[in-house]
């Protein structure tokens, strides 16, 4: 039975918290560039520290739309919060701002544009008895298979990769329990050595040296399992 008496904590944090800051920051940077473009694509992070702002990501406006000044909003963002004076950690009228916003990749825009799934999701999780780590099955096996990535790159057992690389693995379950992996997606960024018809190659090599030993290892790899490797094709430009 549940104890009767319990405890349950919860913390806030004030605007001027730098963690507050940062979102503030980058959510005014967002509404500005929805104004110009109701389209458009903000990946926008801030960092702050003792009088110094610096903004970093990829944004994409539609052509001929004007960006805004994100070194102005920044500034303004800053003082509307109370940060007015460099005794007070940050003065927003005269502080360093570094502005590092690039525009988004074209090879992963194809795969979020009209017809794309977005690329936007929520995340959860929990501890379970799935896996040695106590991870759910699919997510033990998405970290795994990036892991892998990493691994046949810097060994070089498939040339030209890059270090961008994105996992998803898909699993069916019958009465809570894993029943079996469904299919996986495994997009990994690339040299140009590997586009246009390379690809072909390219994909069969990641299911032989990444997907297939990965699943093997957990005892789940069947030739049923769906693969869709680098599904938008080309991806040199990472994110």
């Amino acid at each position: 039975m549940p104890p009767s008496r319990w405890t349950f904590t919860s913390e806030s944090v004030s605007e001027g918290h730098p963690d507050k800051l940062s979102d503030a920051i980058s959510d005014a940077v967002l509404d500005a560039c929805l104004e110009r473009d109701p389209n458009a694509r903000v990946a926008c992070e801030t960092l702050c520290s003792t009088n110094i702002l610096v903004l970093a990501g990829e944004i994409g406006l539609a052509a001929g739309v004007e960006a805004p000044d994100y070194e102005a909003i920044a500034r303004e963002t800053a003082v509307r919060i109370g940060y007015d004076a460099a005794d007070k950690g940050l003065d927003g009228r005269s502080c360093e701002v570094q502005i590092r916003l690039d525009t988004q990749s074209a090879d992963i825009a194809r795969g979020v544009d009209t017809g794309g799934a977005g690329d936007q999701g929520l995340m959860f999780g929990y501890a379970c008895r799935e896996t040695e780590q106590l991870m759910p099955l699919p997510i033990d096996l998405s970290h795994a298979l990036v892991r892998r990535q990493a691994e046949v790159r810097r060994a070089g057992t498939i040339p030209h990769l890059r270090p961008d690389a994105k996992s998803q693995v898909a699993v069916t379950y019958e009465d809570g329990r894993p029943l079996h992996v469904e299919n996986v997606v495994l997009s990994t960024q690339h040299g140009p050595e590997w586009s246009g018809e390379a690809q072909a190659e390219l994909r069969q090599l990641v299911r032989t040296e990444i997907i297939q030993p990965v699943l093997n290892q957990y005892g789940v790899w069947r030739d049923e399992i769906e693969c869709h490797i680098n599904p938008t094709g080309q991806f040199e430009l990472g994110g």
